[in-house]
């Protein structure tokens, strides 16, 4: 990971994380990688941590969520901790576990959808697939591999509109029917294997690990077409999952550029798309557990909680255009105008007065602007990991991420300058 001089350097590396991050279990592996380059060192959660000495570590669950953080000299309990967190999924396509049918000459696969996606720019994609597998060894040994197809496999293609006259006007998308994707041309008679396709793709992107059988895979589709900066004067970023892989990206390059003097710690959680109910959602023991076994008294934790503050970091809606109406006229963020601190009455958001005033100090001494978000009253709120983490920990939160356009679609878009501006106020966070 280059170090971020400059906002094309930054945006570059972006780029690259965005590309090599197709699922979670991907984004995990590269931000573990960073890490690793960067002199962090890996923690398992089955070992005895003991009292860990000052420097650089991290640890990982189901291989889809990560906590990294850095430990000074000076007890926890008396400075507690700068954490930023973030979520590693997005909205997708996941593959079902007895997936295969053949219609007309055709291998489809039965999708489900994951998340709240928007589906009609999923049609007509150059998508490919990747994921984990379990597999079985020839000692009989279960383990687990990531794999990629890296290549367009896949299309769902749509109705022409010679047979749909009201496409425009009206489409509506049947999940059960209408998503999944074709992956071949195949004679009706013969029978595929899901397992056995991806037992050979394993077998070849992993040529030398003992696989002998598929035993099961949470697979994903995703869009082939890399993230890239778009418009005339480069005023964009356009990809995949910007949310929210843009705030997790941001989180780890202001740790790893951080001082390592200060308790700092970044957590990205898996599952937040869907709720953060499982064991390494944000809803989960992860942060608790880990920050339990680096402060195991239970009064010198409580007095570290109250010393902490997170920033939940998660994409925000830019005032769309053509939809200007959908947001307050007084709270529509601008992309490219900088962060977005976002509020909710109903503590949807978890930030309060004191959290903010905190975070508009931050960006007050790095130069960099701040907005507002808050949604029209006669509109709901979406939400995100910062009321469920600060309510279960006691710590204090603030909700805050860079304006997107399209979110939870296939292609999202945000500003070539905000996620620069977020990472310089990170950065100064953690410092």
């Amino acid at each position: 990971m280059k170090t971020p001089s400059n906002k094309t350097n930054f945006n570059q590396n972006l780029i690259d994380f965005l590309n090599s991050s197709v699922t979670p279990f991907h984004a995990v592996l590269t931000m573990s990688q960073h890490l690793e380059q960067q002199g962090f060192k890996h923690l398992n959660e089955l070992d005895t941590w003991g009292k860990l000495t000052s420097g650089r570590y991290y640890v990982t669950r189901n291989d889809s969520s990560i906590i990294a953080f850095t430990l000074p000299k000076d007890e926890l309990a008396e400075i507690g901790f700068h954490m930023v967190g973030a979520h590693t999924d997005s909205p997708c396509l996941q593959v079902k576990p007895q997936p295969e049918t053949t219609k007309h000459g055709l291998l489809q696969l039965g999708v489900e959808v994951y998340g709240g996606a928007l589906l009609n720019p999923w049609f007509d994609r150059d998508l490919s697939m990747a994921g984990r597998v379990s597999y079985l060894n020839s000692q009989q040994q279960i383990n687990q591999l990531l794999i990629n197809f890296n290549k367009a496999i896949a299309v769902i293609p749509s109705l022409a509109i010679h047979l749909d006259r009201e496409a425009n006007k009206n489409r509506t998308v049947n999940t059960q029917l209408h998503l999944p994707p074709i992956i071949m041309q195949v004679d009706n008679s013969a029978s595929v294997n899901f397992r056995e396709l991806l037992l050979q793709q394993a077998k070849t992107q992993h040529p030398s690990v003992d696989i002998s059988k598929i035993l099961d895979y949470e697979i994903s589709l995703y869009d082939t077409q890399t993230a890239s900066i778009t418009g005339l004067n480069d005023d964009f970023i356009s990809s995949a999952r910007l949310d929210n892989l843009l705030s997790c990206y941001v989180g780890l390059d202001a740790l790893i550029n951080a001082n390592n003097n200060k308790a700092n710690l970044l957590i990205c959680s898996d599952h937040e798309e869907v709720g953060s109910v499982s064991s390494s959602g944000a809803s989960s023991s992860f942060l608790e557990s880990v920050l339990l076994r680096l402060c195991p008294d239970v009064e010198q934790q409580h007095r570290m909680l109250q010393r902490s503050i997170l920033i939940s970091a998660d994409n925000a809606h830019a005032v769309h255009p053509n939809y200007a109406d959908k947001h307050d006229e007084e709270h529509g963020p601008q992309i490219n105008h900088g962060p977005v601190i976002k509020t909710n009455a109903n503590q949807r958001y978890a930030t309060n007065s004191e959290t903010s005033a905190y975070f508009r100090q931050l960006c007050g001494q790095v130069d960099v602007p701040v907005q507002d978000f808050v949604v029209r009253t006669d509109m709901g709120c979406g939400s995100t990991i910062g009321p469920m983490t600060s309510s279960a920990l006691g710590v204090k939160t603030i909700d805050v991420g860079v304006p997107t356009f399209a979110m939870h679609s296939i292609r999202e878009l945000a500003g070539s300058q905000d996620a620069f501006m977020l990472n310089k106020v990170f950065t100064q966070f953690f410092n």
